[in-house]
């Protein structure tokens, strides 16, 4: 995994400056813009990604200005794909489940205000089954580093994927294109996104030392 040159202290520093940044530029998209973003997001995703049939794809509701998920979830349930949301667990508090969700779920707000599905254990996806993981991010750069909003929430879930090597759920960070900055500083924990999706730009890095732009 790459290193760069902070000192710890910097590091956190410029960490929370980004994350201030970036949120306020988001938070500050118009309606007009968030709208067409959402359905940009949408059909780029639809047209870069080989779904299958009845794929099983963990998602999230948008927040704080992130780029709209509704429309694709929408598409992904026309198409008879299974939509999974992140649940903070119940018991640890510090890690994700992913229950399905569909049009008729009973939703909660968390601890954050967010709405998630009411917990139900039967519904609830294990990881390592999900095809595809569509996650959220403050920032990210032309490495595929991803900043979050600094719960540790996805990185303490992921734990056991980079640490064994799971091949699926394939991992996609959605973003809009003013949340891409030059460089971030990473953390030990920190692993490099493989795909980075915005409304206009698909992002791979097959090495993850490497960038390439679709």
């Amino acid at each position: 995994m790459e290193k760069n040159s902070y000192s710890k202290s910097n590091k956190a520093h410029i960490r929370k400056e980004i994350r201030v940044k970036v949120r306020k530029c988001r938070k500050e998209l118009d309606e007009n813009f968030q709208t067409q973003a959402e359905l940009e997001l949408c059909i780029n995703f639809i047209q870069h990604t080989n779904l299958g049939k009845k794929a099983a794809i963990g998602l999230y509701l948008p927040n704080d200005g992130e780029v709209r998920t509704n429309l694709l979830i929408q598409s992904l349930w026309d198409k008879k794909h299974k939509v999974y949301l992140p649940v903070i667990h119940p018991f640890s508090g510090t890690h994700l489940l992913f229950q399905k969700y569909e049009k008729n779920s009973t939703m909660r707000e968390n601890r954050y205000a967010i709405l998630e599905p009411q917990l139900n254990c039967s519904e609830i996806c294990p990881i390592s089954q999900l095809d595809f993981l569509l996650m959220p991010l403050v920032a990210f750069d032309g490495k595929g580093n991803r900043l979050g909003m600094g719960g540790g929430y996805y990185d303490r879930t992921l734990a056991a994927y980079y640490a064994q090597g799971w091949s699926k759920p394939q991992l996609i960070g959605l973003a809009h294109d003013c949340q891409k900055v030059d460089q971030l500083p990473i953390e030990a924990w920190d692993v490099p996104l493989p795909t980075i999706l915005t409304p206009t730009c698909l992002y791979q890095w097959p090495s993850n030392d490497a960038s390439a732009e679709i």
